[in-house]
């Protein structure tokens, strides 16, 4: 533990010695009514302190997650890490700051010179990324709230079918994609908006946000966390970056004896079977060169395809969405009950430019789109190419990528020494 905690302390004194500084960067608006702004003030020292506090109790869970993970393979401690992670980043920090969230905030500051980045946004992108890469998915095993939240409801799951699950694996790419879009061009926080879990934690949420959160999980009780699989876009990075993890969760500490008794608890159908390369080499060869001549093919079209629906994607900018409005319909700017014209109106500019900067917001999102749908064509192509590759396995193994590593199977396994 001692090694696994140097390196995560490490980290984090590399992130917590980046100087962010809050900064006034627009000027005080002037009101008719005779309001005064009061003088903007510091923030006292002590949120600055709960700010470091959340990541070191961030480090300190992962820590933990992970020692209980790799070298105490126990199913208990990751379970009630869960719920300390749940209390503290669910409950009582109410779900924010997240790393989840945080791929808006990172985007934000790459497309946005002005945005300043908060550093827990910057600290709670990359810790787990980094841990990831060296340990698997600890983060998602037992630090995620809204990762926690959904196991501990997981009384009674069904394994879905696998075609069903490559389909629905899809959604949490095209999830990343449009949380990225939407954040570079500066249109929305789309991730943190239909957060479902948020509003419970927070109890405060709308009507359609609690009964979005609701229905995750009663789902949840027969799919195991579903929002994890099937709709997380940071899930997506950490996938990628377990991929190349050395130190990932191992099924058993010494040699399978093939019981099968981990494929049976996993629910999640993330377990690999035994399996003999089908086929003689030179065939299987040409059915992977064949595959990976497509993939060009596929990134074309969905690039296609993307920038083909910038209209309807760039309608949820605000700027885009009033200069329609108004070019539409132009007695919209007397309405008084249409507070985005007024202030618009109050703001004294002009249509023309109103409309020039809708239409340099449109011609972002042509490229982007461009971008996105390129980007889910790659995801295609290299999906079928992973149906159509196989490999020599001999045991049970985890499919690291989309393992969470919440140490069920260990649980099960038979071999303890």
């Amino acid at each position: 533990m001692n090694r696994i905690a140097k390196i995560f302390f490490s980290i984090s004194a590399l992130i917590l010695s980046i100087p962010v500084w809050a900064q006034q960067r627009f000027p005080k608006p002037e009101f008719e009514t005779g309001y005064v702004q009061p003088s903007t003030t510091q923030a006292a020292p002590r949120a600055l302190f709960l700010e470091y506090l959340d990541v070191f109790v961030l480090i300190a869970a992962l820590v933990i997650a992970t020692w209980f993970v790799v070298k105490k393979r126990s199913r208990r401690g990751v379970m009630w890490t869960s719920v300390f992670a749940l209390l503290y980043f669910g409950f009582f920090r109410e779900g924010c700051i997240c790393a989840i969230g945080a791929i808006q905030n990172v985007t934000l500051a790459i497309f946005d010179p002005t945005y300043v980045l908060p550093f827990t946004a910057l600290a709670f992108f990359v810790i787990p990324l980094v841990v990831t890469l060296f340990y698997g998915r600890t983060f998602c095993a037992a630090v995620c709230p809204l990762g926690a939240i959904q196991d501990l409801v997981a009384f009674r799951p069904i394994e879905i079918p696998k075609w069903l699950q490559k389909i629905l694996g899809m959604i949490p790419y095209l999830y990343l994609g449009l949380a990225i879009l939407y954040a570079a061009t500066r249109s929305e926080f789309l991730i943190c908006r239909y957060d479902p879990f948020v509003g419970i934690f927070r109890f405060d949420a709308e009507f359609q946000m609690l009964l979005l959160g609701g229905l995750f999980l009663l789902v949840g009780i027969f799919v195991a966390r579903p929002y994890c699989r099937f709709f997380c876009p940071y899930g997506v990075l950490l996938g990628w970056m377990s991929t190349f993890s050395k130190k990932h969760m191992s099924i058993t500490p010494s040699n399978c004896i093939q019981c099968k008794l981990c494929a049976n608890s996993c629910p999640y159908g993330v377990i690999e079977k035994p399996e003999e390369e089908q086929g003689n080499r030179r065939s299987n060869v040409q059915r992977l060169m064949t595959y990976l001549f497509f993939i060009p093919l596929w990134i074309g079209i969905g690039g296609l395809a993307g920038s083909m629906l910038h209209g309807p994607l760039s309608k949820f900018n605000s700027k885009v969405y009033l200069a329609e409005q108004l070019v539409e319909n132009p007695e919209l700017k007397n309405d008084p009950d249409y507070i985005d014209a007024r202030a618009f109106v109050q703001s004294g500019e002009s249509m023309d430019e109103l409309v020039k900067e809708a239409r340099e917001i449109r011609s972002q999102f042509y490229w982007g789109g461009w971008i996105l749908g390129g980007f889910m064509g790659l995801v295609v192509g290299l999906t079928l190419l992973k149906l159509a590759s196989h490999r020599n396995r001999h045991d049970y193994e985890p499919d690291k990528t989309n393992c969470l590593s919440c140490g069920r199977c260990m649980d099960y396994c038979p071999v303890k020494n």
